[in-house]
């Protein structure tokens, strides 16, 4: 206890400021929650990274430029890490503190190998949706008039308004996918509906998307390299988020009921 004599305070591993052993309790089980926020940001940028790799060996065997401009990258990046800056705050479900979680490197790879490639199926369907309706297999694509200058001079196919299409439908598309998955991984159970994220977590994602959402339309779109995309391309976005957490939801449930989470 803290009033205890000097020499047992000095050989204490633990000096107890209330008279309650109860304050170790709440030590226990803010440190299983603090374990588990761990597990979420480990799983969803593993994840996250994993798929992404599936997606750019494709999209780098099959066009012309990259699927994505190096700065583009960076951007993703740093707007998807900050998505993820609210997880110690985010609600932990007794059920995921009732008991010790063990460190399990196993059930870690399985989440990642089943859950990683499922961003890479709607990346691919958003490859296809800008090369083929979209017409970004046109590498001599007609920008609109506003834009006629600044593609006037091109000299790689990278240059081009049809890769630079390309790129800001990948991009919003993967931001977006990325952050709301979030909300999926985060929890065993069902998202939004029996376990809802801290309200830090979910208006950073809100955030998030909201400027993804903003990026090809600002001032920032020329230096970044994006161009507007088509109104076609919302609505198809929307199916493919709902898609998205749909199919993963459903994995995840699988993955739950082999315990492998």
């Amino acid at each position: 206890m803290d009033n205890a004599v000097d020499i047992a305070k000095e050989s204490a591993d633990v000096i107890l400021l209330e008279k309650s052993l109860m304050v170790l309790e709440e030590g226990v089980l803010e440190g299983r929650k603090v374990f588990v926020n761990i597990l979420k940001y480990i799983r969803m940028g593993a994840s996250s990274n994993f798929g992404n790799m599936f997606s750019v060996i494709g999209a780098s065997a099959w066009f012309p430029f990259v699927p994505m401009a190096p700065i583009q990258v960076l951007t993703n990046n740093l707007l998807y890490d900050f998505s993820q800056v609210p997880i110690p705050t985010d609600n932990v479900g007794p059920q995921q503190t009732a008991k010790p979680r063990p460190w399990r490197i196993g059930e870690i790879a399985k989440f990642i190998v089943f859950i990683g490639p499922i961003s890479s199926i709607f990346d691919y369907t958003t490859y296809a949706m800008m090369w083929f309706l979209f017409k970004c297999n046109r590498l001599n694509l007609v920008p609109p008039p506003e834009l006629a200058a600044r593609f006037a001079h091109v000299t790689t196919p990278d240059e081009t308004y049809a890769a630079s299409l390309f790129h800001t439908g990948w991009f919003v598309e993967s931001l977006m996918t990325q952050t709301l998955i979030i909300h999926v991984i985060r929890t065993n159970l069902i998202p939004f509906v029996q376990s809802r994220a801290s309200w830090q977590l979910t208006m950073t994602s809100i955030l998030i998307m909201a400027v993804g959402a903003w990026l090809p339309f600002s001032p920032l779109a020329g230096p970044l390299g994006f161009v507007p995309l088509p109104r076609l391309f919302w609505p198809l976005l929307f199916v493919t988020l709902v898609a998205y957490v749909g199919l993963t939801q459903v994995i995840k449930m699988w993955l739950v009921r082999k315990r492998w989470v």
